[in-house]
This record gives C-alpha cells, sequence and structure tokens, in this order.
C-alpha cells in the first residue's frame, strides 16, 4: 500500500506538460506551464481558430502514403486534419492549409489566394470561376473549364494546386516581419532558403504575471506528413511550450532566427 502511494505521489507531481497526448482533444487541452494562463483571444480571431484546433488521438506521425515518419521523437501531439495522398502537404503549404480553413470556416472565401513560386496569384474565387494553372516551361499559363461548386471536397482539391506551385519561397512573401515580443498565436516562423525552406505554426500563446511569453509550435515536414505539435528537445521541462529565443529558435528539425517571425496581414 505505501508502494502505491508513493507511485501516485510521484505521478501526481509530474510536470503538466507530460499528460499523456490521448487526453487531449484540442490545442487548449494542452496546459501552459506553472505560472503562465492564456490571454482570451478575439472568438473570430486566427489565433482562437488554431488554440481550439482538434487533436487527434493517434500516436503516430505518417508520411502521406501511410508509412510512419522516420523519426516519432519530435511531436507531442498531432493535429486532427488530413494530409492527402500525395507528397504536397509539407511545411510552408501546412501553415496555407490552416489559414485558408480559418478563412473558410468564417466563410470569408474571397479572402483565400496564394501567390505561386513564379509570382501568380491564385485566389479560390479563381478556381471556383474554371480558372486553372498549368505549367508551360518556367511559366504558368492558365486554362479555362467549367466553373466549379463552393464545395469541401473542391476547396480541397483548389489547396492542392496551391501546395504544388507555392512553397516557403512564395510563402514568405506574403507575410511581414513583427518584432518578436509581439508574438501572437497564428504567427508563423519561416525561412526560405536554396534549395529547402521551412515554416512552423505558432499555435497557441501564455503569458505569466511578468509579461513572459511561451508557445506551442505546429509543423508539417518533408515528406508531407501529419501536421503535429512540436516537442522542445532543448528544454525539456517546459515541452512543448517554448520561451522567446534571444537569438536562434532551436526546433527538432530546424533552427530559426529571431527575425524569421512574420505574420499574415
Amino acid at each position: 500500500m505505501k508502494t502505491v502511494s508513493m507511485i501516485l505521489l510521484l505521478l501526481l507531481s509530474l510536470p503538466q506538460t507530460n499528460l499523456c497526448p490521448k487526453t487531449l482533444k484540442k490545442v487548449a487541452d494542452i496546459p501552459p506551464p506553472a505560472g503562465y494562463s492564456r490571454q482570451e483571444l478575439p472568438r473570430d480571431s486566427f489565433g482562437a481558430f488554431l488554440r481550439n484546433f482538434p487533436i487527434s488521438t493517434s500516436e503516430t506521425v505518417h508520411i502521406f502514403n501511410g508509412k510512419p515518419k522516420a523519426r516519432q521523437d519530435v511531436h507531442f501531439a498531432i493535429l486532427d486534419i488530413d494530409t492527402g495522398k500525395r507528397d504536397l502537404q509539407q511545411c510552408a503549404d501546412a501553415v496555407i492549409r490552416m489559414r485558408s480553413e480559418y478563412l473558410y470556416s468564417l466563410d470569408k472565401i474571397s479572402e483565400i489566394g496564394f501567390h505561386f513560386v513564379s509570382g501568380d496569384f491564385y485566389p479560390y474565387s479563381n478556381y471556383l470561376k474554371g480558372k486553372l494553372p498549368s505549367v508551360k516551361g518556367n511559366r504558368v499559363v492558365w486554362k479555362k473549364s467549367n466553373p466549379r461548386s463552393d464545395t469541401k471536397k473542391g476547396f480541397r482539391s483548389y489547396l492542392d494546386i496551391v501546395f504544388t506551385y507555392a512553397g516557403t519561397a512564395s510563402l514568405i512573401h506574403e507575410l511581414k516581419s513583427i518584432p518578436i515580443h509581439k508574438i501572437n498565436a497564428g504567427d508563423v516562423w519561416i525561412q526560405s532558403r536554396r534549395p529547402y525552406g521551412h515554416a512552423v505554426l505558432v499555435m497557441d500563446i501564455a503569458v505569466n504575471s511578468k509579461g513572459e511569453k511561451v508557445f506551442l509550435l505546429a509543423q508539417s515536414y518533408m515528406p508531407a506528413q501529419d501536421m503535429h505539435i512540436l516537442k522542445n528537445h532543448e528544454d525539456t521541462n517546459l515541452s512543448p511550450w517554448y520561451r522567446l529565443p534571444e537569438s536562434k529558435l532551436s526546433t527538432p528539425e530546424w533552427d530559426f532566427e529571431k527575425e524569421d517571425l512574420k505574420r499574415f496581414p
């Protein structure tokens, strides 16, 4: 009996952030570190959408073909959103997906649109009109087809087109730089490098009495894979939360400079 009591006391003393993800239904269920609390967000804000995003019951990150990702040590929890059957929804694409899903949930379809790496702008409204892209050499040409109805399936098809022609090199120009002390849910840490770049999405924010902030990060990666909340390998006691970096933000699979924080206009 004494041994059982000691085990129970030990379990109760574990940091809250070590809770099994199976107990989590949405991002808001991830408890902030001791001394920190979530601040209220505007109901229709991108941050509120992300904070209330559902978490999957799966504990394994899968790539687009259904196989487990080689590394299973980088994620704390998995977001409940499809990856698709093609190698398309990678890092920047996952950020585009979440932003688009947010706007779509508010019926703001006229605001959904992204640039391709070529510089061409492709709004969802053009897809609905039957305007489809095709690549000839190094340029995009447009083909006219029958108008499409605004359905969830069609919206998903539109996103796959965007994922095909967009990436960190284009997304970075959709965003504006912000100082890190102004970080908020919905912001993006992003780098665009040749041949690759990376982007991670700030899913939530918590603040302590001193005004110090911690935040949660989510990513997809290469190849396209389940979008997941990242662990903090550098500060396991704080994981999955991150503190604002003095210089570099180190995530399990990519390092960012503090100047890499950006925001959707």
